[in-house]
């Protein structure tokens, strides 16, 4: 299961953890070859969450660390 925003690593700027997350969505799909296969449905909730939560980093609705 994805991690809450409060159990996310501390980061020093919103970049960073919009980094991450991309580094993330990437990885889920790595390797699927073209076309790729459906995800499971742990990998469907787990890139959802990623989106969401990318979304909310470039609203600028997360607290990063200084």
């Amino acid at each position: 299961m994805p991690p809450t925003s409060s159990e996310r690593p501390p980061l020093c700027t919103a970049a960073e953890y919009a980094a991450e997350l991309n580094e993330r969505i990437r990885a889920l799909w790595a390797g699927r070859g073209h076309p790729a296969p459906p995800l499971s449905e742990a990998q469907r909730k787990e890139y959802q969450w990623l989106l969401a939560e990318l979304d909310r980093v470039e609203r600028g609705d997360v607290t990063t660390a200084a």
